[in-house]
């Protein structure tokens, strides 16, 4: 999950469970307004590792490094305590009435717990158990950048805020409505550039949705009865019945994969049915057997009304990618310590060869990050270049 997300589902907990204030309001900080902070940075702490990414000329820390120490449940109570300290040294620092050292930590480990579930719910793999074990759990629920998921953690915080103040409520709900109507267009353009295309229909009833999400409640003033904490902790629940239902499609994509696998007679190494964009109606299911890669990309929404027969959901597409036939160079590649490195990481690896000139190139792809532009290198693809003589000329990262 992106760290802005994870940051706004921190503030959400801290609003809907902790009674917490809005971080920002033009008043002092008191303990409110610190319990939001804290479970807010909690939730974002974890991904303080992409710093030593940023810093390093190992680019291969992404899959060695990121998810392992400060995604640790081990860990979890040390980082708690660390950031509860600090933050207590501030608070006395600047005067602040802050919350019991116990509570601070009480509030940072629901934050950081916050985070680890929420990296565990996508598929690039959480360390969780690190140092004690390297292994690299992943649920497979969500994409790991969702609008749709992210708007439910922020939009009933916004509202909150909107129609908190009774002489302000309609014009903060009308500032607010006027940010959010473009989002859909601008979303649905992004995800055209990468290849995912969203519907017209989607978009328009998206932007419909924000009008009545934000206007709406101004009628007779209704919205202004709602109290501050019940508005996050629909936002709570709504995030949480969201998660549970991509859980259920993920369970009928995984069914169905399993049947294709059944029914094509492959001897399964790796299996699984991951979420594609920009819905959890679409999923991407990944077979490896032992010359290849099978790609069954799904539609749910027909089948999952149906109750989830095979035979009702719409196939997108339907691919192999086959291992190049090993050779002297594949093999030398394999021993090559960064790619057993890559290797470890993938979890549906395909091996390419092919020729450049008097170069001889093998690339390593993980399937499971989707190659949602057929003009475009998958995601995580590992590239080799070897002269003729069979000495490394280059490797790294594939990038166009």
């Amino acid at each position: 999950m992106d760290t802005i997300t994870h940051g706004i589902a921190g503030a959400l907990i801290g609003k809907a469970v902790f009674s917490g204030n809005d971080a920002f309001p033009p008043i002092d900080m008191d303990q409110r307004r610190i319990a939001t902070w804290a479970v807010m940075l909690g939730a974002m702490f974890p991904d303080v590792d992409v710093f030593r990414d940023m810093f390093s000329h190992n680019e291969l820390l992404m899959i060695t490094w990121h998810r392992s120490l400060t995604h640790s449940l081990l860990l979890l109570p040390l980082w708690a305590v660390l950031l509860a300290v600090i933050t207590g040294a501030i608070a006395r620092w600047r005067g602040w009435e802050a919350p019991s050292f116990s509570k601070l930590t009480g509030l940072y480990a629901v934050g950081i717990l916050s985070h680890i579930v929420l990296d565990l719910v996508t598929t690039f793999g959480t360390m969780i158990w690190s140092p004690l074990e390297w292994s690299r759990p992943a649920w497979d629920i969500l994409f790991i950048v969702d609008f749709t998921f992210t708007a439910l953690l922020l939009v009933p915080q916004l509202l909150a805020w909107a129609y908190e103040d009774p002489k302000r409520a309609r014009y903060r709900a009308l500032i607010m409505w006027a940010i959010f109507t473009p989002a859909p267009f601008l979303i649905s353009r992004l995800a055209e550039i990468v290849g995912a295309p969203i519907s017209p229909n989607a978009v328009l009833l998206a932007t419909v949705l924000f009008a009545v999400i934000f206007l709406l409640p101004a009628l007779r003033g209704w919205g202004l009865r709602v109290p501050y904490k019940t508005w996050s902790r629909a936002g709570l629940v709504l995030a949480t019945a969201y998660v549970l239902a991509a859980a259920y499609a993920h369970h009928a994509a995984f069914r169905r994969i399993e049947n294709f696998a059944r029914q094509e007679n492959l001897k399964v190494q790796s299996i699984g049915a991951l979420p594609l964009p920009p819905s959890f109606w679409h999923w991407d299911g990944l077979v490896r057997a032992p010359r290849g890669v099978y790609e069954v990309r799904m539609d749910l929404s027909d089948g999952l009304l149906y109750g989830g027969s095979s035979r009702t959901a719409s196939v997108i597409s339907r691919t192999y990618y086959p291992d190049a036939l090993p050779n002297s160079f594949t093999d030398q590649a394999r021993q090559l310590p960064e790619v057993q490195k890559v290797l470890w990481f993938s979890r549906f690896p395909v091996t390419r060869f092919y020729k450049e000139g008097s170069d001889a190139i093998v690339e390593f792809s993980d399937m499971r990050f989707p190659q949602i532009r057929r003009d475009r290198p998958a995601s995580f693809t590992y590239q080799v270049r070897f002269n003729s003589g069979g000495q490394v000329l280059s490797q790294g990262w594939l990038r166009k």
